[in-house]
């Protein structure tokens, strides 16, 4: 099937939001009533100011191409001779790079994105010629020949994107190698043609944030073999600079050089100077993630901080496919830092944390059967945690621990993976795991290694996904993670979420997002927080904490067709939001314990040809129940990597 994403000429939500609110308190009940008719107004009369500018980039853009398909050119890779050479799908052995077309399957497993659409309308008829994956699996075909086909960040024969500012980008950047992405196949010359694993191996790819778009394709077929071709388009994968944000009234600064495909190798590589409310120095960490010529993941980062060092290497294969068979790894951590109490936003106190850990495990799997996926795990984990003095006897620090555990792990994974666009990115695929997820973890701590004795360690976690009309999902998890002994009882951290996308036209979309969590026998570092850092955007950053925490989040998002400088895909949103975090803590709000609304509107920036897609967002957020110590405004900077 193929999906293309026509312009809706209908506007797209984007404005500005004035609320008038004197000294008066709303619960999540009234503020319904109180608001309908300004967000009233905002939904409905606004939202022309992102669809005006969309509206000219596209008329500017129309070619005579674009009035005969509805495919976005914006990604056409296709010269005049590519599509010579589709329209002969027998040519199985002399097809090259240069020569093979990207043809669209008729499987949803290889439709693109509007975003990275790689494929026009001639395109499109050579590869009705051509059987679908599905087709070719079912009669049997084996793969011959795999072409990768790795691509510039910018197609020089799109005029759009053939400018002077464009070509220095691709002569500046390297090419990701055709090594990385063959090592990231799951299928192989010779082996039978499988719709499914050709499906994984294209959600892997886009995984790799250094693609900007992947696809695979059939381009010859003959004698029960099938030529395949992989064809990639490179992100801009290197990001120096400043950076800042600011969130709950606190800022964050820094200085990065940000690397995420080192000579076009796949490797990360990062150097950071930073500065936030807690702490302040340099970081760095290189990341390698087919380490060994395979699929081992190695890691280390290593960073100096005003409180403190940390320092972190791993190594291992992890489940890396439905289908593997083994994972195993080994990981070590140092981390001394200073951990801080806040009541109301406002410091109450600190206390120095050294953290050692270790870990080694192996696991192994039957791989997919029948759509499912079970796995088993043993490891053992050692844990060090020791905790200094306070700077204020108010705060009493938790007491130190050492456990030695060996652990048994179970997972069960449901294939079900749906390819969306518009949900947490702006215009760029995304696939969705709609299928049933659960992890269970049991440890049991070595008297002879631990401080502590009779101490089981347990872990879990369960997630599934519904839908509900076309293209409305629903969300679920849930997680839990806790020890329990004969000396301090039971002790777990309990939270769960549900979050809800429900489309309303092509362009906009209304999201629901409720979550909580409950902590029994938490230590004095161990209490649930809420604020401006982590879902009141209305207000301070941890303002209010206790052993209960809720908290709703509504949004009407739009995603609008303007795309500045194609560099930019650029969205909006309004947003109430209603929590609280309650329960026993010394260190509880009493100046404002009760439940805390906020309202606000946002512009959200993705960075769409860059690694690190991340989605900057600048929100206006207004506290409906503060007090003297709050401001009546709060402005979100800050980058993200979903909307």
């Amino acid at each position: 099937m193929y999906l293309c994403c026509r312009r809706e000429k209908r506007p797209v939500l984007m404005g500005t939001l004035f609320l008038s609110y004197r000294n008066k308190t709303l619960s999540p009940i009234s503020i319904g009533t109180t608001l309908r008719w300004p967000l009233w107004l905002l939904f409905c009369l606004l939202p022309y100011a992102l669809h005006k500018p969309a509206i000219a980039a596209e008329a500017a853009a129309a070619t005579p191409a674009e009035t005969g398909t509805a495919t976005s050119t914006e990604a056409n890779m296709t010269t005049q001779a590519e599509e010579k050479a589709a329209a002969i799908p027998t040519e199985t052995s002399t097809t090259t790079p240069s020569e093979t077309v990207t043809a669209t399957p008729v499987e949803a497993t290889t439709a693109t994105s509007a975003e990275a659409n790689m494929t026009t309308q001639a395109e499109e008829k050579a590869a009705a010629t051509l059987p679908s994956f599905a087709e070719l699996e079912a009669a049997g075909a084996i793969i011959g020949e795999i072409h990768i086909n790795a691509r510039d960040i910018f197609d020089l024969e799109d005029p759009r994107e053939n400018t002077t500012l464009y070509r220095t980008a691709n002569k500046l950047h390297i090419n990701t190698r055709p090594g990385v992405i063959e090592r990231t196949l799951l299928f192989k010359s010779g082996e039978p043609v499988s719709a499914r694993l050709i499906e994984e191996t294209e959600r892997l790819l886009h995984d790799n944030r250094f693609l900007y778009s992947a696809s695979i394709l059939p381009v010859a077929y003959h004698d029960g073999v099938v030529d395949i071709e992989v064809t990639t388009r490179d992100s801009w994968s290197l990001e120096p600079g400043v950076k800042f944000s600011r969130a709950g009234g606190s800022n964050t600064t820094g200085i990065t050089f940000d690397e995420r495909n080192l000579l076009g190798t796949g490797v990360s590589l990062s150097l950071k100077n930073i500065s936030d409310i807690d702490r302040s120095g340099t970081e760095m960490s290189v990341n390698n993630n087919h380490a060994l010529g395979g699929w081992y993941n190695a890691n280390y980062k290593y960073a100096k901080l005003s409180d403190g060092k940390r320092q972190s290497f791993s190594l291992s294969q992890p489940f890396y496919a439905l289908d593997t068979r083994w994972s195993g790894g080994v990981s070590v951590s140092l981390n001394d830092r200073v951990d801080s109490v806040y009541n109301s936003g406002i410091l109450a106190g600190k206390y120095p944390h050294s953290q050692t850990s270790y870990e080694v495990f192996g696991g192994w799997s039957d791989g997919l059967i029948d759509n499912w996926v079970q796995r088993y795990t043993l490891g053992l984990s050692y844990n060090i945690d020791t905790f200094g003095p306070a700077t204020t006897i108010a705060i009493q620090p938790p007491p130190d621990l050492k456990v030695a555990a060996p652990f048994i792990r179970y997972e069960i994974i449901e294939d079900n993976f749906q390819k969306l666009e518009n949900r947490d990115q702006i215009g760029r695929p995304e696939f969705v795991a709609l299928g049933f997820q659960s992890s269970v973890q049991m440890g049991y701590a070595i008297e002879r290694h631990s401080n502590t004795d009779d101490l089981w360690i347990y872990k879990g976690n369960i997630s599934n996904g519904y839908e509900f009309g076309p293209k409305n999902d629903l969300l679920v998890s849930s997680t839990l993670d806790g020890t329990f002994s004969n000396h301090t009882g039971v002790k777990y951290l309990l939270g769960g979420s549900i979050r809800y996308y429900m489309p309303q036209s092509e362009h906009t979309l209304l999201y629901f997002s409720a979550e909580g969590s409950t902590v029994r026998k938490p230590g004095v570092n161990e209490y649930l927080e809420i604020g401006g850092d982590n879902g009141l955007r209305g207000y301070p950053l941890r303002y209010q904490s206790g052993d209960r925490r809720a908290l709703l989040t509504i949004e009407r998002r739009a995603y609008s067709d303007w795309y500045p400088f194609r560099l930019f895909r650029i969205g909006g949103a309004i947003f109430y939001d209603v929590g609280r975090a309650w329960g026993k803590d010394a260190n509880m709000n009493v100046s404002n314990p009760g439940w805390l609304n906020d309202v606000g509107f946002g512009l959200r920036i993705l960075s769409a040809r860059s690694a690190f897609g991340n989605v900057t967002h600048a929100d206006f957020a207004f506290p409906l129940n503060r007090d003297a110590n709050t401001k009546s405004f709060q402005f979100l900077l800050k980058t993200s990597t979903s909307f």
